[in-house]
């Protein structure tokens, strides 16, 4: 017996910007994204990669404005997508959970694929406001707007760090691998649904 493929597309087009995502839950980690914010196209392929996600990122975006509206916009067709990609979540593990080291800095990641947004979320103070062209305060509203979409309660906490890239990374590493972890189908639960409600 095949699995259905799990792949998600999704076209968002505004006046603001133009956003194609395009992912393969069941991929080997290839990525392809440009969204013309370098470090933000880093994280992703970090997503992609960690997550063993096959990821196309392509967005045109307001950038002589800021880069708010590129990361938020990708951010929210990336949620919608991954929604699309998994499914029916018949057989899925639906929870996952995986903390990453990054030198100094810790990143703690839980995730439950449950139909319901809800971001929880806490990272140093006083971090530095910018990572070249990226303002790190945006990592947080990227959280928020992949969640509203993606329909997933969301758990991200970094307990301590000095750097901000590597406060930053740390989370996406670690998000990526608990996404990987939560959306991978249970041998032991093929054709269940892992909610006693019966709906995810």
């Amino acid at each position: 017996m095949t699995r259905e493929s799990r792949v998600g597309r999704i076209e968002r087009i505004t006046k603001e910007t133009s956003v194609l995502v395009e992912i393969d839950l069941d991929g080997t980690g290839q990525v392809d994204v440009a969204t013309g914010v370098g470090f933000y196209d880093h994280m992703l392929d970090q997503l992609g990669r960690h997550g063993l996600f096959d990821l196309t990122v392509k967005t045109d975006g307001d950038l002589h404005i800021d880069t708010h509206h590129t990361i938020e916009d990708t951010a929210l067709a990336l949620g919608a997508a991954f929604k699309q990609a998994l499914g029916d979540k018949v057989g899925i593990y639906r929870f996952g959970n995986c903390t990453v080291p990054l030198d100094e800095s810790l990143a703690q990641v839980t995730v439950d694929l449950s139909g319901r947004p809800y971001l929880v979320h806490t990272e140093p103070e006083n971090m530095a406001p910018m990572i070249g062209t990226y303002d790190t305060t945006m990592t947080r509203h990227i959280l928020e707007s992949f969640v509203a979409q993606a329909q997933i309660a969301l758990h991200v906490h970094v307990p301590y760090g000095r750097n901000a890239h590597h406060i930053v990374e740390c989370q996406f590493k670690a998000l990526a691998r608990a996404l990987r972890y939560a959306s991978e189908h249970d041998p032991r639960a093929a054709g269940i649904l892992p909610s006693t409600k019966g709906a995810l």
